[in-house]
């Protein structure tokens, strides 16, 4: 009777373990990000798809004038080695770049926002290399002059979570994506100034 019970325990707990496994790959599948290219408006013309970094995509195509955000959330660059201007895309139809981007044909890189799903933080410094006064960050900020009177950012330490800064007031102007690390200096991020003028947290409200 023992043998018998243990049996059916085993067998009830192999059914189980193999039903929850069976899920990870659609689990994986939900947090994976996938961003298609074409080279002409209206999602025709040659096509490339893309499920994570590519720091050139030149290859694959010679102009980008439409793009399909299928999941997840990505920032495109214009110049390979994600250089030049950045552009936020969170999932959805772009048809037509210069209309609903405000970005030229020129594509040339892409990251892959992972998801992230704990807390946020980030230190802003007044002065390069986390010098001088410093102002600490765990949610959106629409207007940085505002908050925290600082009018310029010259370096920054993003302690956890992903995020996005914008040169202007309300989520305005040039975008510039933070990853968790140490930003020196304004060109770490990409930017050509200090001027900063509001932070947005990238969330899964986001996608």
């Amino acid at each position: 009777m023992l043998r018998n019970h243990t049996a059916a325990f085993y067998k009830r707990t192999r059914s189980k373990r193999v039903s929850i496994e069976s899920l990870s790959p659609l689990h994986a599948t939900m947090t994976m990000g996938k961003i298609i290219f074409y080279e002409d408006r209206n999602f025709q013309g040659r096509h490339h798809e893309c499920m994570s970094d590519c720091a050139d995509l030149h290859s694959y195509f010679n102009r980008c004038n439409s793009i399909k955000v299928e999941s997840g959330c990505f920032m495109v660059y214009e110049r390979p080695n994600y250089t030049g201007h950045q552009y936020f895309l969170r999932r959805g139809e772009y048809n037509d770049n210069q209309r609903m981007i405000g970005i030229n044909d020129c594509i040339r890189s892409c990251r892959m926002i992972p998801v992230h799903r704990g807390s946020y933080k980030m230190r802003l410094y007044e002065h390069p290399d986390m010098a001088g006064q410093m102002q600490e960050l765990s949610d959106d900020c629409p207007n940085v002059q505002d908050r925290f009177r600082m009018s310029d950012i010259n370096s920054c330490n993003v302690m956890e979570g992903h995020w996005l800064m914008y040169e202007q007031p309300n989520y305005r102007g040039r975008q510039y994506y933070l990853r968790p690390g140490e930003y020196r200096r304004p060109s770490d991020w990409g930017g050509q100034s200090p001027r900063i003028g509001s932070l947005r947290r990238i969330t899964d409200s986001n996608n």
